[in-house]
């Protein structure tokens, strides 16, 4: 079926309390594990090219590789711009058949956030295309300790109304503790409270970044508390790179023997999320 965008998926996951995943790839490998497991599994699921993946030499190639795979698939994919840089990226995206685009905005004041997700909004709807944005911001794994342990990004549950009300974004990524990469000094604090705040303001579908550092409990407690859309990335390569590192050290190895262990550990960990995250056997019929 042709690429779809994820709105209607994100929102039948939101009242069904499941999530559907987010993974960000980079090569051919990956995406081919991604799109095995979905079909393997049944289910939705969102293809990512970060956005200094999209603005390399073959970001626009992997673009339209996801798309003709996505003709054959038998499961809604999305094709997802992640972190947009800016208005001028995420039109770029648009124009080279994203279904959806996240415009990143989380390290602007308020105000300039609201300003610019309104054009990508503006923009992307009169094409079809859906739009997330971020308020609040998620730091990286390596400045936990400095950073997300101390509370430092969260979203202003006070703000979210008025984020979404004058903007008009489809689904809102918030920070509520988790960390891009793998938080330093063990799990995240993850504050289940003000997801339930920031649930009770708004309806929209709601996003976890930095997914890679948290525990299946974790996993589900954000689920059941109102999370729609987790985005993976660091797990998977993490996993690929460990499954590629043993079998290199095995007898007659070869180049296709490692590019086929890397799209298997890909397909394996895909998997693994998709029981996680409850979205299995949620593909439309």
């Amino acid at each position: 079926m042709p690429l779809i965008p994820i709105l209607a998926e994100l929102k039948r996951a939101q009242a069904g309390r499941y999530a559907l995943p987010l993974y960000d790839t980079f090569d051919m490998q990956s995406t081919d594990g991604m799109f095995q497991a979905a079909e393997e599994r049944r289910a939705p699921v969102m293809i990512a090219l970060y956005d200094k993946a999209f603005d390399s030499p073959n970001g626009v190639a992997h673009a339209a590789y996801i798309r003709e795979r996505a003709k054959d698939a038998t499961v809604p994919v999305s094709l997802m711009l992640d972190h947009g840089a800016s208005f001028e990226q995420c039109i770029r995206a648009i124009c080279a058949g994203f279904t959806d685009v996240m415009f990143d905005g989380s390290s602007l004041p308020v105000d300039e956030n609201i300003a610019i997700t309104q054009k990508v909004v503006g923009a992307a709807h009169a094409v079809g295309v859906g739009v997330e944005a971020e308020l609040g911001h998620v730091g990286s794994g390596g400045e936990y300790q400095s950073y997300g342990r101390q509370r430092k990004g969260f979203t202003d549950p006070a703000t979210v109304e008025r984020f979404v009300a004058e903007t008009g974004v489809d689904f809102l990524a918030i920070a509520i503790g988790t960390a891009h990469g793998i938080p330093q000094g063990g799990d995240p604090d993850i504050d289940l409270d003000l997801l339930a705040e920031i649930r009770r303001r708004v309806d929209t579908p709601l996003v976890l970044h930095g997914g890679s550092g948290c525990t299946a409990e974790q996993f589900r407690d954000a689920i059941k508390g109102g999370i729609a859309k987790i985005n993976i990335a660091t797990d998977l390569f993490r996993a690929a790179g460990r499954d590629v590192a043993a079998a290199a050290g095995k007898e007659n190895v070869s180049y296709h023997s490692l590019v086929r262990v890397a799209r298997e550990s890909f397909a394996a960990r895909c998997a693994y999320h998709f029981d996680l995250f409850g979205a299995s056997g949620k593909a439309t019929k």
